[in-house]
């Protein structure tokens, strides 16, 4: 059983219908007593990082994604879900994260750009997979994929970690982690949900994590 968290900050019918053309079912789930019936999670988001944490703590789910973490089961969470991972945030000032993964996230830094681009970062780009110290082969997130693939991005900020958790990174003005995994938590910042084949591969190996 996947289930798909419902906390009021996803895009969750693309997300549904992303599993559907793999043929698998995943169910939304708004109540944070039941996650602990599920094989695998999935964390999406879109939003601000504060307003998504503050959804996820009015009825505690942000403790029962932790337990469901500890749990040793596959965590999935996709763009602002991602985000959500890690520590803490300092969209729209600091703010405290779930902390599966150590690292925090920051808005990309233009003055770094080695030319003029846009904030967001909109549209398709490559992410470059990693073989990391906690992964000395690639993740199995990427199976049957090249070392180099095509997904599509909407984001404002960005994750910065040790590379023993990146599993992707991705070139935007400069290169930055767009995938993480820490054991059985996974993040990716890009949405597989909109990434046609090659999106649909990566939820088709989460499924068979």
């Amino acid at each position: 059983m996947i289930g798909i968290v419902d906390y009021n900050m996803g895009n969750l019918a693309s997300v549904i219908n992303a599993f559907k053309k793999v043929g698998a079912e995943a169910t939304l789930e708004s109540d944070p007593a039941k996650l602990a019936q599920y094989d695998k999670l999935i964390l999406p988001g879109v939003g601000a990082f504060g307003d998504a944490m503050a959804h996820l703590q009015e009825n505690g789910m942000d403790e029962a994604v932790k337990a469901f973490a500890a749990s040793g089961k596959p965590l999935l969470g996709i763009c602002l879900g991602m985000q959500l991972l890690f520590e803490s945030s300092e969209e729209f000032g600091e703010n405290k994260g779930l902390g599966l993964i150590p690292g925090r996230v920051v808005a990309f830094d233009e003055t770094k750009f080695d030319h003029p681009l846009k904030v967001p970062h909109m549209g398709w780009n490559e992410l470059f997979v990693q073989h990391s110290t906690l992964n000395a082969q690639h993740s199995m997130l990427f199976e049957g994929l090249p070392s180099e693939f095509y997904l599509y991005f909407v984001h404002s900020y960005h994750a910065v970690c040790d590379d023993k958790y990146a599993i992707g990174k991705t070139y935007y003005g400069y290169e930055f982690v767009s995938a993480v995994q820490n054991g059985n938590v996974y993040g990716i910042q890009p949405h597989p949900e909109k990434s046609h084949e090659n999106g649909l591969k990566i939820i088709e190996n989460f499924i068979n994590l």
